[in-house]
């Protein structure tokens, strides 16, 4: 069971214990999962008790207590447990993380979408931003990451964006110019210090949309440069060299296949706790942008973007053989474990407006 199968069962639970009479509450459009937090258990855990705990006027953990009974006889579940206020952490059957992998392949860069326009929470947004270059492009991302969820989003500016902003880093707003009264900036991040504009395209969107939007932007060299201490760096890095794996791996013979990611490497290297982290980051990058779209805060997909990279640099030199080595099913599981981290990579650089180029 994937985090969005497990996400749409969570739902169903809510809707059972409804129609049983047991809720009083209206079954919400989205239900988070993700990898359980301090305290908790298992693969994965949700809040939805805490969600509906206050429109069904009841404690949490009672909520959760009537929700269980609902998720512990699904298909993939093997146990439901209660800790803290009210979370329901679930354990699942053994092929989840190759279930997450193969979920990534199929949906590609568009893994975590809620659905087309429209189709997820229906929500109408108007982003409003002052003239303002830091401002355009954060109201830029922010509406690519709503959409993605399903929102329908106009984006505005109090006035025409500059040509060489459009020329230099590609933003554009639905509407310019003057506003009624009562269409307010909501959409005002600190403003940068410098011109980011000779940094580029990517490295100047990256300078503008990685710190939160209370936090000055550093505008320098400092992103152009191609070494570790760039995250942008070793975000396009990483992704590029998934992309080098399956071409290398086309060489040897054998594609990817999902399945279970075990074993060690040549060195001896164990690799289940560095793949372990990973899938955890994969399996979280759902929930990161639908906070990401909740809170108009691109920076946290830019975060995530480098928290995935971090994870998977260790992993790749494992995934092909290496001397005498024959190609095993272990190496087709890691294979399609960094694919689908290529794919992740993709999707989350382009909704930020920048490119993830297969060569680097």
């Amino acid at each position: 069971m994937t985090p969005v199968e497990l996400s749409r069962t969570v739902l169903h639970a809510v809707r059972r214990a409804v129609d049983a009479g047991e809720l009083n509450v209206t079954v919400p459009a989205r239900a988070v999962v993700a990898p359980p937090g301090p305290g908790g258990c298992g693969d994965y855990a949700t809040g939805i008790a805490l969600q509906l705990a206050r429109p069904a006027g009841r404690p949490p953990r009672r909520v959760a207590e009537v929700l269980r009974p609902y998720l512990v006889d699904a298909d993939g579940i093997t146990d439901v447990v209660l800790t803290g206020p009210g979370f329901l952490n679930f354990s699942l059957h053994g092929t989840a993380p190759a279930d997450l992998v193969a979920e990534i392949l199929r949906h590609g860069p568009r893994y975590g979408y809620a659905g087309g326009p429209g189709g997820g929470s229906g929500r109408v947004v108007q982003l409003h931003c002052p003239h303002d270059l830091r401002a355009v492009v954060v109201a830029e991302a922010a509406a690519r990451i709503l959409r993605s969820q399903g929102a329908l989003v106009r984006t505005s500016c109090v006035a025409p964006p500059e040509p060489e902003w459009a020329a230099t880093l590609g933003v554009r707003v639905d509407a310019a110019g003057p506003a009624p009264a009562e269409l307010p900036v909501n959409v005002r991040p600190v403003p940068a210090p410098a011109d980011p504009l000779r940094l580029g395209r990517e490295a100047g969107r990256w300078a503008l949309l990685h710190p939160a939007a209370h936090d000055r932007p550093r505008i320098g060299d400092e992103h152009l440069v191609q070494r570790e201490g760039n995250p942008l760096f070793r975000v396009r890095y990483a992704h590029a060299r998934t992309r080098a794996l399956s071409r290398n791996a086309a060489d040897l013979g054998f594609a990817a296949e999902p399945g279970p990611v075990s074993g060690t490497a040549q060195d001896g290297t164990a690799q289940d706790g560095t793949a372990q982290d990973l899938l955890v980051a994969l399996a979280d990058h759902p929930r990161v942008l639908a906070a990401a779209a909740e809170h108009r805060a691109p920076d946290r997909l830019a975060r995530h973007l480098v928290t995935v990279a971090d994870a998977v640099l260790p992993f790749l030199p494992t995934v092909l053989p290496r001397g005498g080595e024959k190609p095993s099913a272990a190496h087709r599981a890691r294979l399609a474990l960094a694919e689908a981290v290529g794919a992740v990579l993709a999707g989350g650089l382009s909704l930020l407006g920048i490119d993830a180029p297969d060569h680097l």
